[in-house]
């Protein structure tokens, strides 16, 4: 490999050739949940507890687990979720599950409308909301199911601490390391190099596209666009991703050198999945904030630590944003990024997206507002 290709971050230590012990340890969670096996969870206060990720189980097997073990089964689930549900919670709560039936467990789960049994609500300890946090990284619905850590006598349990869980987005950007650069032409410039990342929250690639030969003292021209497969690939018109990623690489091109970077956290950090179903509660009126609400994820969960880390690789200490979301200039700031000015990028409006914005504009704060004046949102 050619000696410019490996280039780590700040803090990476490559003497270290298994990677940080504590990321590694989530990553092999991760893998465990969404293959629907349980994992070992130990907290920071002496509480530990075993966890699954409650989509990959169903109401069959967990009600198989408290048959089979005796122990109490827990729900964890996020405040948004709750509320939808039926349930008051300030934060993430467990339900107790026991006594419940396959398809009531199921209900807790899936169901779009607040037709649930009435369990027993407490709000989660902290190992429990660390839990749900868990099953979160891994991209699926953010519902865990717990049981004591004696329930299982399965010494091949994978085991993951609750500290490791927490520090898991920092540690992901400080292992952060670029693994290949090569030119690619494209169709709005030819004067263009691709620069993959290795490393991340270790599920996915993460990518630059530096256009021109922006000089490292000065602000560089940037777009941080999260990837869109229906937009960005397929020309989806419910959104306006696509037509952001093309004018941005287009306006960098214009200004003679800049850089994009092309985060992997697809439908605002929940994943292409999760970004369907929400698509199909907006089918049923549900706006974009409340359909990730039903599923029980906040406004944009998405998360900028190894943005920063990219930018600090590739050299960019000051940077102009083009954006119409004021919280990534927030997030990047507070990760070390000297954010010196912003532009606002406004793709198409259309009968199909034109909600869409509307409801970013009036719920998230995004600098939308002649779209707003344009007509009420849904």
């Amino acid at each position: 490999m050619p000696k410019e290709d490996v280039k780590r971050g700040p803090c990476g230590d490559s003497s270290n050739w298994l990677g940080d012990p504590d990321r590694l340890s989530v990553q092999r969670a991760i893998g465990e949940l969404r293959a629907g096996r349980p994992v070992r969870l130990l907290g920071q206060s002496g509480e530990s507890q075993i966890v699954a990720a409650a989509e990959m189980l169903g109401g069959e097997r967990v009600a198989a687990w408290h048959a089979t073990t005796g122990r109490p089964v827990g729900l964890i689930l996020p405040a948004p979720r709750l509320l939808h549900l039926g349930f008051v919670a300030k934060g993430p709560s467990r339900l107790e599950l026991a006594g419940l039936t396959d398809d009531e467990i199921d209900a807790m789960l899936l169901t779009v409308g607040p037709t649930v049994p009435v369990v027993p609500l407490r709000p989660a300890s902290e190992a429990e909301a660390t839990a749900l946090e868990l099953v979160k990284r891994a991209y699926l619905l953010p519902a865990a199911v717990v049981l004591p850590a004696d329930a299982m006598n399965n010494t091949s349990m994978m085991e993951v601490t609750a500290a490791a869980v927490e520090s898991f987005h920092e540690l992901a950007a400080r292992d952060l390391s670029i693994a290949a650069r090569t030119r690619v032409p494209l169709a709005d410039t030819a004067d263009a190099e691709f620069v993959v990342f290795r490393g991340g929250d270790g599920l996915h690639d993460q990518l630059a596209i530096v256009v021109g030969q922006p000089e490292p003292g000065k602000p560089a021209l940037t777009r941080l666009h999260s990837a869109c497969l229906t937009g960005d690939l397929f020309g989806s018109l419910k959104c306006d991703c696509g037509d952001q990623l093309r004018l941005a690489v287009s306006e960098i091109a214009n200004e003679g050198a800049g850089v994009l970077l092309y985060l992997d956290q697809e439908g605002r950090g929940i994943g292409l999945l999760n970004k369907m179903r929400a698509y199909g509660l907006q089918e049923l009126g549900h706006d974009t904030v409340d359909a990730d609400a039903v599923l029980g994820y906040g406004p944009d969960e998405r998360r900028y630590e190894v943005a920063g880390a990219m930018l600090a690789l590739l050299g960019f200490k000051k940077i102009v944003l083009m954006t119409n979301n004021p919280g990534k200039i927030t997030a990047l700031e507070s990760f070390g990024v000297d954010v010196v000015g912003h532009r606002r990028l406004i793709g198409p409006v259309n009968p199909h997206n034109h909600n869409y914005l509307t409801t970013k504009a009036e719920r998230a704060g995004h600098m939308l507002g002649e779209i707003v004046r344009q007509g009420g949102r849904k």
